[in-house]
């Protein structure tokens, strides 16, 4: 996940059933008028199919336009979003979705990668296709958010990163190579092991709250470890130049300064349009650590897209 490395990180739409009715063949009786199409139930699981035929599981939320698209990190989920669901789904519709491999989706997918888990996304924009959206991504889930839009880019408004995108222009240095290498080793040595103490010692400020550090831990030590290491080294490989280039939109990151200042100049060398808000003292969780205050930055970066507009 963007911040890890930086440490040295349509088909079957809605499934809306029509209740047919049926037409007495007699002249005389008057027809039975059609019954209303029944509307999926809010929160409901509905399923998109991604170009590799992976079942993609997401929920819908709320109304209005536009869509925010909720975008799990690595090795979550995306219950991870219940905070900012509640808050969003006042004013916009929310789509939260699970990639493949993650809650419910399909784990059949040969290959884990940053692409793959982008065109999950757009397989579910392919099945809600209605409306501008805004592209919303906590760690890993910040990349797979740009190769998404780099598919959709007629429709998306913008991305915003949740601590996701602190390592643009500085990925793939000697010392990053080695950071990665040395927790992935130790992952395929031990992964609920090394998981829970890498999550809890650099994931989380030192005064956080241990009982929310540890049950984040737990989870993530949950995922299935042929999953998680090939995602996390495909995400340590991921190369943002080529889909930096050819998207458009603004970016804008919420950060921890748990690692350190933001460098908006090497940086903005390669995403000029790039942004960052930084919420000081939290860590990497920071939608989950401080609810309120992140629902407050996440609520006026949206608001700044719909300002600039299309």
């Amino acid at each position: 996940m963007p911040g890890l490395a930086r440490l040295v990180p349509s088909m079957l739409a809605g499934l809306l059933v029509a209740a047919a009715c049926s037409r007495h063949a007699e002249e005389p009786t008057p027809a039975t008028p059609s019954a209303p199409a029944a509307r999926t139930a809010e929160g409901a699981p509905r399923i998109a199919l991604a170009p590799d035929s992976v079942h993609i599981d997401y929920r819908v939320f709320g109304r209005g336009e536009p869509l925010i698209v909720l975008i799990h990190g690595w090795s979550c989920d995306a219950n991870y979003w219940r905070a900012q669901i509640e808050d969003l789904k006042r004013t916009y519709t929310v789509v939260a979705v699970n990639l493949a491999g993650h809650g419910a989706s399909g784990r059949n997918r040969s290959h884990w990668t940053i692409e793959a888990y982008g065109a999950d996304v757009a397989a579910v924009l392919a099945a809600l296709p209605e409306g501008k959206v805004v592209l919303v991504g906590h760690s890993m889930g910040g990349p797979v958010a740009l190769e998404a839009a780099r598919l959709v880019p007629d429709r998306v408004l913008g991305v915003i990163g949740v601590d996701a995108f602190h390592d643009i222009g500085a990925t793939g240095s000697a010392a990053s190579r080695k950071f990665a290498d040395s927790l992935i080793a130790r992952l395929h040595a031990d992964y609920i092991g090394a998981t829970r103490e890498f999550v809890t010692t650099q994931l989380f400020a030192k005064d956080a709250d241990p009982a929310l550090a540890r049950r984040v831990a737990d989870d993530m030590a949950l995922a299935p470890p042929e999953i998680a290491i090939p995602s996390l080294r495909a995400l340590f490989d991921y190369d943002y130049a080529p889909t930096l280039a050819a998207l458009h939109v603004p970016i804008v990151d919420i950060e921890t300064d748990l690692y350190g200042p933001v460098d908006l100049e090497r940086i903005r060398r390669v995403a000029p349009t790039f942004n960052a808000v930084v919420m000081p003292g939290r860590g990497h969780f920071l939608m989950m650590e401080d609810p309120a205050g992140f629902d407050v930055q996440l609520r006026k970066a949206i608001a700044g897209l719909l300002q600039a507009g299309p």
